[in-house]
């Protein structure tokens, strides 16, 4: 008879199998469409080498600024005053190590590690990062949704297929089904311990104010890079257009499990550009050099700093 212990490592192999899988899945796609579309990228990158430096820097600012903002975030999800300096330090590790696994799994480890390591027990560190998560989906929805009338027609609701239709029935059905059967139990009792990691730091209206504030201000400045980069290579889309499209971008490549959104967060805005009526190889050069700044310029560092951290046993 299998044990507890032996039974969960079972399931945490299934679960990173299932993960390595699918994020394998869209790199090969995300390889294949990079093949077929090489000259595309290939002058896209040629102009991005000619962008606007001053633009540049401004997008290398904003891109600073993020990790301040996802520090402030998690302080707010948290009611224990964290240390600061390590607090930042640890997101900006975060970062790096988001580019390495899928899923956001390489981010949330650290942060868990470091929450862990200020003292908070694991389940309360657990909740803490759910609840920021939580507070970052629902920021970009609200911005999305505030966005999109001054943008009209910018985003397009695709085609349904009946395939689609019926899939999402029986996924309904399914939900529907779900009360009987012993799984929704501990989905419940999940999602009761989230909620009340949810109303811990509202208890205190500065943790609430950090949490919100910090989560805005993250996907703002995220926004602000791509717009920089956009006005660097000389698009002529608005900014509140750039930033309506990175945030419905972003969002949508949430759902795919590759490390940082890489290849699904780069399809996703490229397209977003394109549909906008961007020429290729301009939505390229835009792609190109927001993730220059936000992730190639920076993983190098971020790597140096978590080893550092673990070295100081900070994680």
């Amino acid at each position: 008879m299998t044990s507890p212990a032996g039974l969960a490592a079972a399931l945490g192999r299934r679960r990173a199998c299932w993960h390595a899988g699918g994020c394998l899945t869209v790199l090969l796609g995300a390889l294949y469409l990079l093949h077929r579309y090489w000259p595309v990228v290939e002058s896209g990158a040629g102009r991005l080498a000619v962008a606007d430096p001053g633009w540049l820097l401004t997008g290398a600012v904003a891109a600073l600024g993020t990790w301040a903002a996802a520090a402030l975030a998690q302080q707010g999800a948290v009611v224990r005053r964290l240390p600061g300096a390590r607090l930042v330090a640890a997101q900006f590790a975060a970062s790096a190590a988001n580019h390495l696994l899928p899923a956001g799994l390489g981010a949330g480890a650290v942060n868990l590690r470091f929450l862990m390591r200020c003292g908070l027990p694991a389940r309360r560190a657990a909740g803490a990062l759910a609840v920021k998560a939580a507070a970052g989906a629902a920021v970009r929805l609200a911005l999305i949704a505030l966005l999109a009338p001054a943008c009209p027609g910018l985003l397009r609701l695709p085609r349904v297929s009946p395939v689609a239709v019926a899939a999402a029935g029986g996924a309904a059905v399914l939900v529907a089904l779900l009360p009987l059967t012993p799984w929704w139990a501990r989905c419940r009792q999940a999602l009761g311990t989230a909620l009340a990691g949810l109303r811990a730091p509202h208890a205190r209206p500065a943790r609430a104010a950090a949490l919100w504030g910090g989560s805005l201000a993250f996907a703002v400045l995220h926004a602000l890079v791509l717009i920089a980069v956009t006005r660097a290579v000389g698009l002529a889309l608005a900014p509140l257009q750039v930033a309506l499209l990175y945030l419905a971008a972003s969002s949508a490549a949430a759902l795919l499990p590759t490390p940082g959104g890489l290849g699904s967060l780069d399809a996703a805005l490229a397209l977003a550009l394109t549909a906008a009526g961007t020429p290729g190889a301009a939505a390229a050069s835009a792609v190109l050099g927001y993730r220059l700044l936000t992730v190639w310029l920076p993983l190098l560092p971020g790597l140096l700093v978590l080893g550092a951290l673990v070295r100081r046993k900070a994680l």
